[in-house]
């Protein structure tokens, strides 16, 4: 996927998607009174424990979900800095994201059934923290002390609610606040789908691409609908692997002819496993250790200043913030697709925990905070499959894979089109699960109409704030968070007319 899009495309934290009965594209009950096929409907419980085999298909195809998002923000921050030139192990940011899923789930009771990987909306922070560094030892550790601050918002936000309950959360963000929410956040990645649909990493034509996407999704839908059994909770893999194969004839045969219109799949990559030979550094990573995060930002303590510390705290802090209203949008959404409010079992504030220390613990690995993954959602709500062994499994899995280099190589060489077709049906999900929760709104009522056109409009038009915190940072609003904040204070001032004429 291209790298400038992929980072305007999770800066807006992905949202969650829902399940269908016989069909995955329509949503019509909860996901355990769904008519699906009897393979699904025996993982559809957070409690089911699928066979190993069955169990390592699922996690890889979570795997596969979530790995482009996980390492395009490493190889995003990566770069020349004043006094440094900066390359962050995309291997370290699995890792990461393995340990802090598993601090999620531990924190979550084994309740909540998502991946967690690396956040796309601290890029500007993590790049603060690099700017403002006198050494690359120094901004590894900024890394550090900002996620350890934005988890202790976090933190702080769960005691909060621990104290006061969530009624107050149900009641500033309904279902006609929520639904269009979560509807705009498939919608407005719709042109980020259509884009890597058309591209070819390699160079190849863009109708070649499209024709790759496309195979894609299809064989992705058919499995879903039509398959059987096994093939039926399977489908990113077959279709991203049929994709891929498809993708990958064009290129043989282009390498073979000298035909660059051809060449869909960059194999480069994979070259640069035998740069110096056949050895053991092929098949292992054997510098991981070297490149995780606090083994470097140890070596910068002793070239710590207060106002470096401040600077991070400015520009992390504020983004936590504006998170955190996403995290309420996420979870409301998996609540819907589970049957299951996690809001109150396990508990907002158990997410919120689990979130904002699995951050700070991914971040310990991989120098990338992290948040929940809609993509990792999407497998769920198409396959049927909610098991939260499945979610354990996935993060052991992409912290064994971050030590396998060839394993690593072939994920990231996924083209752009292969995933761009596979996110088609993801964003497709989002946008359809928060149009089901807008059916249960009284749209003949004026006040409820307002609210959900001005969450559509300002979420779709891409409305956004930016506000200067002095010293070149800045925070940026997603036009997500505006058109959810937008929605609240409009449901918040209608409802309240609404009381006055009744003379309550």
């Amino acid at each position: 996927m291209p790298i400038r899009a992929k980072a305007s495309r999770y800066t807006v934290l992905l949202s969650h998607f829902n399940q269908s009965s016989i069909n995955p594209f329509f949503f019509h009950a909860p996901l355990r009174q769904r008519n699906i096929m009897p393979t699904a409907r025996l993982h559809s419980s957070a409690e089911a424990k699928p066979r190993f085999p069955q169990l390592l298909a699922f996690a890889f195809q979570q795997l596969l979900a979530i790995m482009a998002a996980t390492i395009a923000v490493p190889m995003i921050t990566s770069g020349h800095y004043d006094n440094f030139d900066l390359s962050m192990s995309t291997a370290a940011a699995l890792i990461g994201a393995g340990f802090g899923t598993i601090v999620y789930l531990l924190f979550t009771k084994f309740r909540s059934p998502v991946f967690l990987g690396s956040s796309f909306a601290f890029l500007g922070s993590m790049a603060a923290a690099f700017s403002g560094a006198v050494s690359m030892q120094v901004g590894y550790l900024g890394l550090l002390i900002g996620a350890v601050a934005a988890g202790l918002v976090y933190v702080i936000i769960a005691l909060i609610v621990k104290l006061v309950g969530v009624n107050w959360i149900n009641k500033l963000m309904p279902a006609v606040v929520i639904g269009p929410t979560v509807a705009i956040i498939g919608l407005s990645l719709a042109g980020n789908a259509v884009s890597d649909l058309q591209t070819a990493p390699a160079g190849g034509h863009k109708l070649l691409a499209v024709l790759c996407g496309l195979i894609t999704l299809a064989v992705t839908m058919l499995c879903s609908v039509y398959g059987k059994k096994n093939l039926k909770t399977i489908p990113f893999i077959i279709g991203i692997l049929a994709g891929y194969a498809v993708a990958l004839v064009f290129t043989l045969i282009g390498k073979a002819t000298d035909t660059a219109s051809l060449l869909i799949i960059n194999l480069d990559s994979f070259k640069s496993l035998t740069t110096d030979g056949v050895s053991v550094n092929t098949f292992i990573n054997t510098h991981i250790f070297e490149q995780m995060t606090f083994t470097n930002a140890f070596k910068g303590v002793k070239d710590l200043s207060g106002a470096y510390v401040a600077n991070i705290l400015f520009a992390y802090v504020p983004v936590a913030f504006v998170v955190f209203a996403e995290h309420i949008a996420d979870h409301k959404n998996l609540s819907s697709i589970i049957d299951q409010d996690l809001l109150t079992n396990p508990g907002l504030s158990r997410t919120l925990l689990g979130d904002g220390v699995g951050s700070a613990v991914g971040a310990f690995f991989g120098g990338c905070p992290n948040t929940t993954y809609g993509e990792s959602v999407g497998c769920v709500a198409i396959s049927g499959n909610a098991s939260i062994v499945t979610i354990l499994a996935t993060a052991v899995m992409a912290i064994l894979v971050a030590f396998v280099n060839p394993f690593v190589v072939f994920l990231s060489s996924i083209p752009n089109c292969v995933m761009g077709g596979v996110c088609m049906a993801l964003y497709g999900f989002i946008a359809v699960s928060g149009l089901k929760m807008v059916q249960k709104v009284d749209l003949e009522d004026n006040r409820n109409l307002f609210v959900v056109s001005a969450i559509l409009i300002s979420g779709i038009g891409g409305l956004s704030l930016t506000i200067a915190l002095g010293k070149g940072h800045s925070i940026t609003i997603t036009s997500i968070a505006c058109a959810l904040i937008l929605g609240i204070l409009t449901n918040v001032m209608l409802s309240r007319k609404k009381k006055d004429k009744s003379g309550k």
